[in-house]
């Protein structure tokens, strides 16, 4: 199974992230990059270059793009995804996230547990969104949907 070997985030015209905004986008990298899933499936009869892949993500005009290219940095694939299905779901995502980061700081272990099983909720509902939109241009598995979600939230919290 393909998988990728580096990302970049298209994060230049946002602005400065908090810190734990900046803790939540290490970590999602980190953990992509050592373990994931990520096939181009065949499109229109072309033959896909083998990965690993080189995954640019950006926001541009209101779209998130994926910008695929191969280990060597020859083209693979792009495609563009509608914000509008994500967008719902990251606002909650960074809501509860607030609450989450607060309780870190003011609260006992087992409200902090609560919130964290909120959140997590909510994460796993924002990765279905992207595999259910990734679906026909890349097989992404549960883990790797994830942290990409994260990655996107990151993206579109400054946008």
């Amino acid at each position: 199974m393909s998988r990728i070997c580096h990302i970049d985030l298209d994060d230049a015209n946002l602005p400065p992230p908090t810190p734990e905004i900046e803790q939540e986008r290490k970590v999602a990298m980190y953990d992509l990059i050592e373990e994931n899933s990520f096939v181009l499936p065949a499109r229109e009869g072309r033959a896909v270059p083998d990965g690993p892949y080189r995954v640019g993500l950006a926001i541009r005009d209101k779209r998130l793009v994926f910008d695929i290219r191969t280990e060597a940095d020859q083209p693979a694939a792009e495609f563009h995804l509608s914000l509008s299905p994500f967008r719902q779901v990251v606002k909650d995502y960074w809501a509860i996230c607030e609450s989450y980061f607060d309780a870190v700081r003011n609260m006992p272990p087992s409200q902090i547990e609560t919130i964290d099983m909120a959140r997590r909720g909510i994460h796993n509902e924002g990765a279905r969104v992207l595999a259910e939109r990734l679906e026909g241009k890349a097989e992404v598995d549960s883990d790797t949907a994830r942290r990409l979600f994260t990655l996107i939230c990151v993206l579109h919290h400054g946008g």
